[in-house]
């Protein structure tokens, strides 16, 4: 069941999700401080590449709250916008409701992915 909801999430702008997060790591690596925070961006791109069946835990201490606070004003709230958007739009139908809430789970992620892990859930 999962295999399927994926499909249809990439099918569905799970794609649109997933660049975003890869673009913003792109951009955080062309730094030498915010290559840390872009490899976190390619990791969590891979939750926006498969919602279903995973996920998130959040923790962290205070360095990660430190980075959260960095990530927040640079790209936080462009991802949670664009997710929050499309989760929007999704949830305008019935069918398309648990991937609205994959995209409203996504956007709360990008406020604040460090210290956040992500984990399987079978």
């Amino acid at each position: 069941m999962n295999f399927l909801g994926n499909l249809l999430w990439i099918i569905l702008g799970g794609w649109i999700s997933a660049l975003g997060w890869i673009f913003t790591g792109i951009i955080w690596c062309c730094t030498i401080i915010g290559i840390p925070i872009g490899l976190q961006c390619f990791k969590l791109a891979s939750i926006s590449f498969n919602p279903f069946g995973k996920e998130v835990e959040y923790g962290g201490g205070a360095g990660s709250f430190i980075v959260n606070v960095v990530w927040f004003i640079f790209s936080g709230i462009e991802l949670a916008i664009m997710n929050a958007f499309m989760g929007l739009l999704l949830c305008i139908t019935i069918i398309g409701l648990p991937f609205g809430l994959q995209f409203f789970k996504i956007a709360k992620l990008s406020l604040a992915p460090f210290g956040a892990s992500v984990v399987r859930v079978e």
